[in-house]
């Protein structure tokens, strides 16, 4: 997933002394559509980094110096439920007035922050463990540059807006920017005590600190002025914020495991959801990613809310209604749209607004519009939940006709892509870096084309609105996409399926030409059911061995095809969530241990990212005793790569939930290694609420549920 083509460089960021700062080793909070991004010390001083609000970084410099150098740094983190960052230091070496240096590690730094009504508030405390007073030298760096998403990103710009006067006052500095939108901007940042000094990028404060006690400096920074800094304000606005974030952990059944460990990865899997979730108009919005993602997409949001429909549908819920009412209306070949189709993404900032990129609301996604209806038809299987689909009914059929009059361009029954503007992606499925889809020998291929996987959404949209069609009573409507169906599928197994490799080619180009590459894509068919049952049987056995599986997860290519590199965006790393859609689609066809294998290597994964699946990381093989590499500017906390877990712990589960049939179905259920027992409670199906319990006995595992008047379980 990517808004300016090629993916992001795998290049780790630098500081201003030039020393690597690796994303995964960054700390980011967010707060609606406001997120900050600072190193382990609590600093922004690189490229990538800062307090960003609406797309536009609000904060581009905030350093912290004790005397004449950084504290040195202790440790670092972010709580579990995401919404303090702590960082603990210690002075080095102070120079005292006309005397000699004072001694190092007698001061210990805590800088505690959090953000609140998209705004940040930090404390810094220092406390004095010598048994002297101490003369310490605070100098807090700061700046907003007021640069747009895209040009943190890396894009040049032919010319900016005005910078106005900053304004100085006795405890604040307020930064101005007038862009090329004639949208004036504005960043403040404001200390509880007033600087002995203070100017445009710098405030001086020099404290005596007593012995054995603490001295306490907050400050507080955002678009908008607001009151002065102090600790009944830091203290009551950080209630807000936990009871806030913990109100919004809530949704949905909890689970719980025998694994201290494993409830640990839930846990802050559901935390860094509920972060990047953001109530909009129409409801809870997941945000893909931070730092370069936090913004709806419609591709990312449909496959988080996919991926954690089975326990908490709320998500997917509030996933509909907004790109529903943000739906294409009119053909662009600027922003890649056609009346009915689904939104790719969009952004706020300077850029966009002035026509600079497309992205302002960008439709050059071709899967998200059928996976939209699908989506649509998951939930209501899912929950019962009929009005909303009647709600939704013209939306689902103006993107149905999207796929039938402007999807397939070219005629042929495949839903296909070719971007309008040279400024739109030049691929437009999930891997949407300009290299990764190619033929056999490297050839990139003509448009317009057609990708395997989206082959299969655009079946399993056709299928669900034939139900729909169906409980409407619309007999011709439900055979019409039915029939659809039936033959897109026949299309795929005739025009994808590569005998000779037993498996499917990634896509087909604009001169029919098949693209005989082995990817991680036809999982995906597997996924909504597409695939002939003998050929899905040879697809996973693909997909689960050595060339796809790096022992920590599925790569998107295989190893050895022409343009693998594990060190790519799509080209043989490891997405997280292409292994969990994978897993789902071999669940589907009864496979279950090559599952609980793939379980165990993200869970080791998120192990070696502090309980956290990024993005994506490099597709190294798996070697004793290393941990995985990562990839070094891959969004963390990342949406889907959150959910991940709970998709292919669903699907070792085997479960199933219909709620209109009120009915809990459980195929061949397995737990992941080193568990004994899951409970699910609060599993709502309809109206009724049950709680599920995963046992293992010997080599098998039961399941269990108390009764539930007019609720079946059942066991497959």
């Amino acid at each position: 997933m990517d808004d300016l083509a090629p993916g992001p460089s795998p290049t780790a960021e630098q500081d201003a002394t030039g020393d690597a700062r690796v994303p995964h080793l960054l700390y980011a909070l967010k707060d609606r559509d406001t997120f900050l991004v600072a190193d382990a010390s609590g600093d922004v001083i690189g490229r990538g980094d800062g307090l960003f609000h609406n797309d536009t970084r609000v904060l581009s410099r905030l350093r912290l110096l004790l005397g004449p150098g950084k504290p040195s740094l202790l440790s670092a983190a972010i709580s579990e439920d995401n919404v303090f960052f702590t960082s603990h230091g210690s002075n080095q070496a102070l120079p005292l007035p006309g005397g000699p240096m004072g001694p190092p590690g007698v001061l210990h730094v805590e800088r505690k922050r959090f953000l609140w009504d998209e705004r940040l508030y930090e404390r810094i405390a220092i406390v004095n463990y010598s048994r002297d007073a101490v003369l310490t030298p605070v100098v807090i760096e700061f700046d907003a540059d007021f640069h747009d998403m895209f040009e943190v990103r890396g894009a040049k710009r032919r010319s900016r807006g005005a910078r106005l006067p900053t304004e100085i006052e006795g405890r604040s500095v307020r930064f101005r920017y007038l862009g090329l939108d004639k949208v004036e901007r504005t960043s403040v940042i404001a200390f509880s005590e007033p600087p002995g000094r203070l100017s445009e990028n710098r405030a001086e404060f020099l404290f005596s600190i007593a012995p054995e006690s603490r001295f306490e400096l907050f400050l507080e920074a955002g678009g908008h002025d607001g009151h002065t800094p102090c600790r009944e304000r830091f203290r009551a606005c950080a209630a807000r914020a936990r009871w806030e974030m913990r109100a919004r952990r809530r949704h949905g059944a909890r689970l719980v495991t025998s694994g201290r460990l494993f409830n640990h990865w839930l846990a802050r899997s559901r935390s860094d959801l509920a972060l990047l979730v953001t109530r909009l108009e129409t409801g809870p919005y997941p945000y893909a990613g931070i730092p370069w993602f936090s913004t709806p997409f419609g591709r990312d949001a449909i496959i988080t809310a996919w991926q954690i429909l089975w326990f908490d549908p709320s998500l997917a819920r509030g996933v509909l209604a907004y790109l529903a009412a943000h739906q294409a209306e009119e053909v662009s070949s600027f922003r890649d749209s056609a009346p009915g189709k689904i939104m790719h993404e969009t952004r706020k900032g300077e850029m966009p607004a002035v026509g600079e990129v497309p992205f302002g609301r960008y439709y050059g996604g071709v899967d998200t519009t059928p996976l939209f209806v699908a989506l649509a038809g998951a939930y209501a299987e899912r929950t019962g939940d009929y009005a909303l689909i009647d709600a939704l009914w013209p939306a689902l059929e103006r993107a149905v006709h999207w796929m039938e009059r402007f999807g397939d361009s070219d005629g042929d029954g495949l839903i296909d892509y070719a971007r309008g503007a040279q400024s739109g992606l030049a691929n437009q499925g999930w891997k949407d870096s300009e290299d990764s889809v190619f033929h056999a020998d490297g050839r990139f291929p003509a448009g317009p084309i057609a990708l395997v996987e989206v082959q299969g959404y655009a079946y399993a949209a056709y299928r669900a609105m034939a139900r729909f069609a169906e409980r409407r009573d619309d007999m011709e409507a439900a055979r019409r996409w039915e029939g659809r169906a039936t033959r897109l599928k026949a299309a795929v197994e005739r025009e994808f399926w590569m005998e000779d490799e037993g498996y499917y080619g990634i896509a087909k180009d604009g001169e029919g030409r098949l693209c005989r590459v082995m990817s991680s894509n036809p999982g995906h068919l597997l996924f909504v059911g597409l695939a002939d049952p003998e050929r899905a049987r040879k697809v996973a056995r693909r997909l689960l061995s050595a060339p796809f599986n790096s022992g920590w997860g599925l790569r998107t290519l295989a190893s050895g095809e022409v343009r693998y590199n594990p060190m790519s965006y799509h080209n043989g790393s490891v997405w997280p969530h292409d292994t969990a859609i994978c897993a789902m689609g071999l669940a589907r066809y009864g496979e279950r241990d090559g599952l609980v294998r793939l379980m165990s290597g993200l869970f080791e994964t998120a192990a070696s990212f502090e309980m956290r699946l990024p993005e994506l990381f490099c597709g190294f093989p798996r070697l004793a005793g290393e941990p995985p590499v990562a990839y070094p500017v891959a969004c963390l906390p990342q949406a889907w790569a959150a959910g991940s877990v709970f998709m292919i712990l669903q699907a070792c589960l085997g479960l199933h939930i219909n709620a209109p049939e009120r009915r809990i179905d459980v195929y061949n259920p397995h737990l992941p290694l080193g568990i004994d027992r899951l409970k699910i409670e609060g599993l709502r199906v309809g109206s009724a609420v049950a709680d599920v319990v995963f046992e293992r006995i010997g080599e098998h595992v039961a399941v269990r549920s108390r009764p539930v008047e007019g609720l079946a379980l059942r066991l497959l």
